[in-house]
């Protein structure tokens, strides 16, 4: 996971000196030519329904949402070490600590995504308090 190689040409996840160094996290990634990008839209924590799941719960609906995302992701032919950048929006007052807990093991790696994570005022599905996006690239 994390470098699929193809020939010369790879993926590559940096973490450059003089930044800070975390196991979270990369804060470049170089996608070479060839690459094919598969973009994976917002996942809230809902079933196959549509229904909420966790209601209330940051962490249960954190790893939901991180569930659907890799449902998502294997549809299109990838995987979590694909992944080249996470976008974890979550509700403003839940406790991000619980909510990104829930899923920092799950994310972390040798050469980890690039991650932004924000709080916002709301999201479109009712009582959601996180969405998971995400850009990944396979060499094929």
């Amino acid at each position: 996971p994390g470098c699929h190689h193809r020939g010369m040409e790879e993926i590559r996840r940096l973490r450059p000196e003089g930044l800070v160094r975390s196991p979270a996290f990369s804060h470049v990634a170089i996608v070479p030519p060839g690459a094919t990008t598969i973009y994976v839209g917002g996942q809230n924590a809902v079933d196959a329904y549509g229904s909420l799941v966790g209601e209330g719960d940051v962490a249960a609906q954190s790893a939901r949402a991180l569930a659907n995302a890799t449902t998502a992701l294997a549809a299109a032919g990838a995987g979590l070490g694909d992944v080249v950048q996470w976008t974890v929006l979550f509700v403003e007052g839940v406790d991000i600590a619980a909510g990104y807990g829930a899923i920092a093991s799950v994310l972390a790696s040798d050469e980890p995504a690039l991650v932004t994570a924000a709080f916002v005022a709301g999201l479109g599905v009712a009582g959601a308090l996180v969405e998971i996006s995400a850009v990944a690239a396979v060499l094929r």
